[in-house]
This record gives structure tokens, sequence and C-alpha cells, in this order.
């Protein structure tokens, strides 16, 4: 395990033991910083589709000029 997985490990644990209010307060100062807010609803995305075939490059950007 790296430092840094390893501190994300403790910060991670330490955010387990907060009561649920503690959680979401957390959360919604994380959530204040907008780029990183942007990042967060991005991972989201990204975990959700994970499963959806892929499409190559060329068929997207035939489908999309397609539309045009």
């Amino acid at each position: 395990m790296t430092q840094s997985q390893a501190t994300a490990k403790v910060f991670y644990t330490a955010f387990q033991a907060l009561k649920k209010s503690e959680r979401e307060a957390f959360i919604n100062r994380l959530l204040e910083d907008k780029k990183l807010a942007e990042d967060l609803r991005y991972a989201v995305i990204i975990e959700k589709r994970k499963t959806e075939p892929t499409v190559s490059l060329d068929d997207y950007l035939a489908k999309r000029s397609a539309k045009k």
C-alpha cells in the first residue's frame, strides 16, 4: 500500500466513524468546491456507465454528424 493509499484509508475510516449528520455536513462542505463537485458528478456518471458497451470514436463521430 502506498503512502497516498494509506492516508486515504485513514481519512475514509474517520469519515465512516462520523454520525450521519456529520457525514452530511462534511459532504456538503466538499460540494461547496465547484470543481470538486463537478469531478464527483463525473465520477458517478462514469461508474454508472461502466457496463454500457463501448463505442469507437469513428462510430460516435459518424452518428453525431448524421444528426446534424
